[in-house]
Protein backbone atom coordinates (compact mmCIF):
# COMPACT_ATOMS: atom_id res chain seq x y z
CA UNK A 1 0.00 0.00 0.00
CA UNK A 2 1.83 3.37 -1.43
CA UNK A 3 1.63 6.21 1.40
CA UNK A 4 -1.01 8.02 -0.23
CA UNK A 5 -3.76 5.30 -0.15
CA UNK A 6 -2.69 4.58 3.22
CA UNK A 7 -3.17 8.20 4.70
CA UNK A 8 -6.52 8.73 3.13
CA UNK A 9 -7.27 4.92 4.27
CA UNK A 10 -6.56 5.88 7.68
CA UNK A 11 -8.04 8.83 7.52
CA UNK A 12 -11.50 7.19 6.68
CA UNK A 13 -10.84 4.97 9.71
CA UNK A 14 -10.69 8.03 12.10
CA UNK A 15 -13.28 9.34 10.94
CA UNK A 16 -15.48 6.21 11.45
CA UNK A 17 -14.03 5.75 15.09
CA UNK A 18 -14.97 9.29 16.08
CA UNK A 19 -18.35 9.75 14.14
CA UNK A 20 -19.17 6.40 15.87
CA UNK A 21 -17.91 6.70 19.33
CA UNK A 22 -19.91 10.65 19.23
CA UNK A 23 -23.42 8.78 17.96
CA UNK A 24 -23.22 5.67 20.50
CA UNK A 25 -22.84 8.00 23.04
CA UNK A 26 -25.41 10.24 21.91
CA UNK A 27 -28.08 7.62 21.53
CA UNK A 28 -27.10 5.61 24.55
CA UNK A 29 -27.26 8.77 26.94
CA UNK A 30 -30.60 10.10 25.18
CA UNK A 31 -32.07 6.13 24.98
CA UNK A 32 -31.38 5.33 28.39
CA UNK A 33 -33.30 8.69 30.06
CA UNK A 34 -36.03 8.66 27.06
CA UNK A 35 -36.18 4.35 28.01
CA UNK A 36 -36.31 3.70 24.70
CA UNK A 37 -35.29 -0.29 23.38
CA UNK A 38 -35.20 0.65 19.68
CA UNK A 39 -32.83 3.58 20.62
CA UNK A 40 -30.14 1.41 22.76
CA UNK A 41 -30.19 -1.18 20.48
CA UNK A 42 -29.12 1.55 17.87
CA UNK A 43 -26.54 2.74 20.04
CA UNK A 44 -25.08 -1.00 20.80
CA UNK A 45 -25.05 -0.90 16.83
CA UNK A 46 -22.57 2.29 16.40
CA UNK A 47 -20.51 1.01 19.31
CA UNK A 48 -19.97 -2.19 17.14
CA UNK A 49 -18.86 0.24 14.87
CA UNK A 50 -16.40 1.90 16.39
CA UNK A 51 -14.42 -1.77 17.10
CA UNK A 52 -15.24 -2.18 13.64
CA UNK A 53 -13.02 1.04 12.74
CA UNK A 54 -10.80 0.00 14.96
CA UNK A 55 -9.74 -3.21 13.47
CA UNK A 56 -9.97 -1.78 9.76
CA UNK A 57 -7.26 0.86 11.02
CA UNK A 58 -5.12 -2.27 12.24
CA UNK A 59 -5.67 -4.06 9.13
CA UNK A 60 -4.48 -1.35 6.96
CA UNK A 61 -1.49 -0.51 9.20
CA UNK A 62 -0.78 -4.25 8.81
CA UNK A 63 -0.98 -4.39 5.20
CA UNK A 64 1.45 -1.19 4.32
CA UNK A 65 4.16 -3.03 5.54
CA UNK A 66 6.46 -3.96 3.41
CA UNK A 67 7.24 -7.91 1.75
CA UNK A 68 9.40 -9.78 4.65
CA UNK A 69 11.05 -13.27 4.60
CA UNK A 70 7.78 -14.86 6.20
CA UNK A 71 5.51 -13.06 3.74
CA UNK A 72 6.36 -12.55 0.55
CA UNK A 73 3.69 -11.42 -1.14
CA UNK A 74 3.53 -8.20 1.53
CA UNK A 75 0.77 -8.19 3.87
CA UNK A 76 -2.53 -7.09 2.00
CA UNK A 77 -4.78 -9.40 3.50
CA UNK A 78 -4.34 -8.20 6.79
CA UNK A 79 -7.34 -5.82 5.26
CA UNK A 80 -9.24 -9.18 4.46
CA UNK A 81 -9.26 -10.63 7.79
CA UNK A 82 -9.65 -7.10 9.51
CA UNK A 83 -13.18 -7.36 7.05
CA UNK A 84 -13.79 -10.71 8.70
CA UNK A 85 -13.48 -9.28 12.83
CA UNK A 86 -15.64 -6.44 11.68
CA UNK A 87 -18.12 -9.21 10.27
CA UNK A 88 -18.31 -11.38 13.11
CA UNK A 89 -18.37 -8.19 15.51
CA UNK A 90 -22.28 -7.34 13.63
CA UNK A 91 -23.44 -10.84 14.22
CA UNK A 92 -22.29 -10.88 18.16
CA UNK A 93 -23.88 -7.17 18.38
CA UNK A 94 -27.28 -8.51 16.24
CA UNK A 95 -27.39 -11.35 19.01
CA UNK A 96 -27.29 -9.46 22.06
CA UNK A 97 -29.66 -7.16 20.15
CA UNK A 98 -32.14 -9.45 19.22
CA UNK A 99 -32.11 -11.17 23.25
CA UNK A 100 -32.67 -7.50 24.75
CA UNK A 101 -35.44 -7.30 22.36
CA UNK A 102 -37.28 -10.13 23.31
CA UNK A 103 -36.61 -9.87 26.92
CA UNK A 104 -38.49 -6.85 26.59
CA UNK A 105 -41.49 -7.74 25.19
CA UNK A 106 -41.56 -10.97 27.19
CA UNK A 107 -41.54 -8.86 30.31
CA UNK A 108 -43.91 -6.81 29.04
CA UNK A 109 -43.77 -2.75 27.97
CA UNK A 110 -45.34 -0.05 31.10
CA UNK A 111 -44.89 3.03 28.90
CA UNK A 112 -43.66 4.43 26.01
CA UNK A 113 -40.44 6.23 24.95
CA UNK A 114 -40.24 10.44 25.09
CA UNK A 115 -40.56 12.24 22.05
CA UNK A 116 -37.42 13.89 22.21
CA UNK A 117 -35.66 10.06 21.11
CA UNK A 118 -36.61 11.30 17.89
CA UNK A 119 -34.31 14.08 17.34
CA UNK A 120 -31.42 11.97 18.40
CA UNK A 121 -32.56 9.24 15.36
CA UNK A 122 -32.80 12.15 12.49
CA UNK A 123 -29.06 13.15 13.55
CA UNK A 124 -27.87 9.54 13.54
CA UNK A 125 -29.52 9.16 10.35
CA UNK A 126 -28.00 12.11 8.32
CA UNK A 127 -24.83 11.42 9.88
CA UNK A 128 -23.92 7.73 9.27
CA UNK A 129 -25.43 8.39 5.64
CA UNK A 130 -23.01 10.72 4.96
CA UNK A 131 -19.98 8.58 6.60
CA UNK A 132 -21.08 5.40 3.93
CA UNK A 133 -21.40 7.49 0.96
CA UNK A 134 -17.66 8.92 1.74
CA UNK A 135 -16.25 5.62 2.72
CA UNK A 136 -17.58 3.73 -0.01
CA UNK A 137 -16.61 5.74 -2.48
CA UNK A 138 -13.06 6.21 -0.75
CA UNK A 139 -12.71 2.50 -0.42
CA UNK A 140 -13.94 1.70 -4.74
CA UNK A 141 -11.59 4.13 -5.00
CA UNK A 142 -8.83 3.13 -2.87
CA UNK A 143 -9.65 -0.78 -3.92
CA UNK A 144 -9.89 -1.40 -0.15
CA UNK A 145 -12.33 -4.32 0.94
CA UNK A 146 -12.03 -3.48 4.69
CA UNK A 147 -13.30 0.07 3.92
CA UNK A 148 -15.92 -1.09 1.49
CA UNK A 149 -16.90 -3.36 4.47
CA UNK A 150 -16.96 -0.85 7.32
CA UNK A 151 -18.77 1.53 4.70
CA UNK A 152 -21.80 -0.88 4.78
CA UNK A 153 -21.77 -1.21 8.37
CA UNK A 154 -22.88 2.38 8.24
CA UNK A 155 -24.96 1.76 5.67
CA UNK A 156 -26.50 -1.61 7.82
CA UNK A 157 -26.83 1.29 10.87
CA UNK A 158 -28.64 3.73 8.50
CA UNK A 159 -31.24 0.92 8.32
CA UNK A 160 -31.34 0.25 11.69
CA UNK A 161 -31.94 3.85 12.65
CA UNK A 162 -34.78 3.66 9.93
CA UNK A 163 -36.11 0.77 11.97
CA UNK A 164 -35.73 2.54 15.21
CA UNK A 165 -37.13 5.69 14.35
CA UNK A 166 -40.29 3.73 13.21
CA UNK A 167 -40.64 1.62 16.58
CA UNK A 168 -39.77 4.66 18.48
CA UNK A 169 -42.69 7.31 16.54
CA UNK A 170 -45.10 4.58 16.78
CA UNK A 171 -44.61 4.12 20.61
CA UNK A 172 -45.18 7.81 21.10
CA UNK A 173 -48.19 7.90 18.62
CA UNK A 174 -49.66 5.17 21.55
CA UNK A 175 -48.71 7.11 24.43
CA UNK A 176 -50.79 10.27 22.91
CA UNK A 177 -53.49 9.00 22.22
CA UNK A 178 -53.71 5.95 24.88
CA UNK A 179 -53.04 2.92 22.38
CA UNK A 180 -50.77 0.88 25.07
CA UNK A 181 -50.35 -1.60 22.55
CA UNK A 182 -48.42 0.65 20.28
CA UNK A 183 -46.15 0.57 23.44
CA UNK A 184 -44.66 -2.67 21.65
CA UNK A 185 -43.57 -1.12 18.68
CA UNK A 186 -40.22 0.35 20.16
CA UNK A 187 -38.99 -3.20 21.53
CA UNK A 188 -40.46 -4.53 18.24
CA UNK A 189 -38.26 -2.65 16.30
CA UNK A 190 -35.21 -3.61 18.29
CA UNK A 191 -36.00 -6.89 17.59
CA UNK A 192 -35.89 -5.97 13.64
CA UNK A 193 -32.63 -3.90 14.24
CA UNK A 194 -30.81 -7.22 15.37
CA UNK A 195 -32.23 -8.92 12.15
CA UNK A 196 -30.50 -6.46 9.68
CA UNK A 197 -27.47 -6.66 11.53
CA UNK A 198 -27.43 -10.58 11.40
CA UNK A 199 -28.58 -10.34 7.75
CA UNK A 200 -25.69 -8.12 7.03
CA UNK A 201 -22.75 -9.20 9.23
CA UNK A 202 -23.25 -12.46 7.42
CA UNK A 203 -23.62 -11.87 3.86
CA UNK A 204 -20.42 -9.62 5.23
CA UNK A 205 -18.78 -12.77 6.76
CA UNK A 206 -19.36 -14.44 3.32
CA UNK A 207 -17.72 -12.09 1.35
CA UNK A 208 -14.66 -11.11 3.68
CA UNK A 209 -13.85 -14.88 3.35
CA UNK A 210 -14.19 -14.98 -0.04
CA UNK A 211 -11.91 -12.47 -0.47
CA UNK A 212 -8.94 -13.82 2.32
CA UNK A 213 -8.99 -16.77 -0.10
CA UNK A 214 -7.31 -16.73 -3.06
CA UNK A 215 -8.83 -16.77 -6.31
CA UNK A 216 -7.94 -16.04 -9.95
CA UNK A 217 -9.72 -13.01 -11.90
CA UNK A 218 -12.55 -13.94 -14.37
CA UNK A 219 -11.30 -14.31 -17.90
CA UNK A 220 -12.82 -10.53 -19.01
CA UNK A 221 -11.38 -9.00 -15.84
CA UNK A 222 -7.52 -10.37 -17.06
CA UNK A 223 -8.54 -9.71 -20.78
CA UNK A 224 -6.38 -6.36 -20.75
CA UNK A 225 -3.68 -7.73 -19.09
CA UNK A 226 -3.24 -10.02 -21.94
CA UNK A 227 -4.06 -7.34 -24.15
CA UNK A 228 -0.73 -5.32 -22.60
CA UNK A 229 1.14 -7.94 -22.75
CA UNK A 230 0.26 -8.91 -26.66
CA UNK A 231 1.50 -5.52 -27.70
CA UNK A 232 5.07 -6.21 -26.35
CA UNK A 233 7.86 -6.59 -28.75
CA UNK A 234 9.26 -9.93 -28.41
CA UNK A 235 6.09 -11.68 -27.40
CA UNK A 236 4.69 -13.75 -30.12
CA UNK A 237 1.90 -15.02 -28.02
CA UNK A 238 0.37 -15.07 -24.29
CA UNK A 239 0.19 -19.14 -23.24
CA UNK A 240 -1.37 -18.37 -19.72
CA UNK A 241 -1.75 -15.88 -17.35
CA UNK A 242 -3.30 -16.18 -14.10
CA UNK A 243 -3.77 -13.18 -11.80
CA UNK A 244 -4.73 -14.31 -8.25
CA UNK A 245 -6.23 -11.45 -5.72
CA UNK A 246 -3.75 -10.89 -3.20
CA UNK A 247 -6.00 -8.50 -0.38
CA UNK A 248 -6.02 -4.82 -1.99
CA UNK A 249 -3.34 -5.74 -5.19
CA UNK A 250 -2.66 -9.05 -7.59
CA UNK A 251 -0.16 -10.95 -8.35
CA UNK A 252 0.18 -11.83 -11.59
CA UNK A 253 1.54 -15.30 -13.63
CA UNK A 254 1.92 -15.39 -16.99
CA UNK A 255 3.46 -17.97 -19.48
CA UNK A 256 4.93 -16.36 -22.94
CA UNK A 257 6.51 -17.48 -26.13
CA UNK A 258 9.55 -15.95 -28.00
CA UNK A 259 11.34 -16.52 -30.79
CA UNK A 260 13.35 -19.42 -29.99
CA UNK A 261 16.40 -18.81 -31.72
CA UNK A 262 17.10 -15.79 -29.23
CA UNK A 263 19.38 -15.53 -26.62
CA UNK A 264 18.50 -16.43 -23.28
CA UNK A 265 20.22 -12.67 -22.75
CA UNK A 266 17.14 -11.12 -25.20
CA UNK A 267 14.71 -13.71 -23.88
CA UNK A 268 14.56 -12.28 -20.61
CA UNK A 269 15.45 -8.63 -21.20
CA UNK A 270 11.33 -9.33 -22.80
CA UNK A 271 10.44 -11.12 -19.80
CA UNK A 272 11.08 -7.71 -17.56
CA UNK A 273 9.51 -5.84 -20.03
CA UNK A 274 6.82 -7.49 -19.68
CA UNK A 275 6.92 -7.05 -15.93
CA UNK A 276 7.80 -3.70 -16.17
CA UNK A 277 4.38 -2.60 -18.30
CA UNK A 278 1.94 -4.41 -16.47
CA UNK A 279 3.10 -3.18 -12.97
CA UNK A 280 3.13 0.36 -14.83
CA UNK A 281 -0.26 0.48 -16.41
CA UNK A 282 -1.72 -1.50 -13.90
CA UNK A 283 -1.11 -0.07 -10.40
CA UNK A 284 -3.23 -2.58 -8.54
CA UNK A 285 -0.25 -5.23 -10.08
CA UNK A 286 2.68 -5.71 -7.31
CA UNK A 287 4.36 -8.86 -8.84
CA UNK A 288 4.48 -10.10 -11.68
CA UNK A 289 6.22 -13.78 -12.66
CA UNK A 290 6.93 -14.25 -16.27
CA UNK A 291 7.78 -18.31 -18.02
CA UNK A 292 9.46 -18.17 -20.80
CA UNK A 293 8.47 -20.81 -23.77
CA UNK A 294 9.75 -21.07 -27.00
CA UNK A 295 7.05 -20.92 -29.66
CA UNK A 296 6.86 -23.54 -32.18
CA UNK A 297 9.38 -22.47 -34.92
CA UNK A 298 7.15 -23.56 -38.20
CA UNK A 299 5.06 -20.44 -37.14
CA UNK A 300 5.68 -16.92 -38.50
CA UNK A 301 7.20 -14.26 -35.97
CA UNK A 302 5.56 -11.52 -34.69
CA UNK A 303 7.02 -8.55 -35.48
CA UNK A 304 5.57 -5.50 -34.04
CA UNK A 305 6.53 -1.85 -34.75
CA UNK A 306 5.44 -0.47 -31.86
CA UNK A 307 8.93 1.05 -30.26
CA UNK A 308 7.82 3.05 -27.61
CA UNK A 309 7.15 0.33 -25.72
CA UNK A 310 10.40 -1.27 -25.72
CA UNK A 311 13.83 -1.21 -27.85
CA UNK A 312 15.95 -4.09 -27.38
CA UNK A 313 18.38 -5.92 -29.74
CA UNK A 314 16.68 -9.44 -31.25
CA UNK A 315 17.97 -11.18 -34.01
CA UNK A 316 14.79 -11.23 -36.08
CA UNK A 317 13.48 -7.41 -35.13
Amino acid sequence: MNDERFQKAEFAAWVGIVGNAILALLKGVVGFTAQSKALLADSAHSASDVAGSFAVLIGLRAAKKPPDADHPYGHGKAESIASIVVSVLLLVVGVEIGISAVKSIWQGVEEAPRAYALIAIGISLIVKEAMFQYKYRLGKRLNSQALITNAWEHRSDVYSSIAALAGVFGAVLGHYFNVKMLYYLDPLAGLFVSLLVLKMGYSLVKESIHTTMDHVLHHEDAADLVSTVQTIKGVITVDDLRAREHGHYVIVDIKISVNPRISVLEGHDIARTVKQQLMKRFHHVSDVFVHVNPYDAGYPYKNNTDTELNDYPNIFH
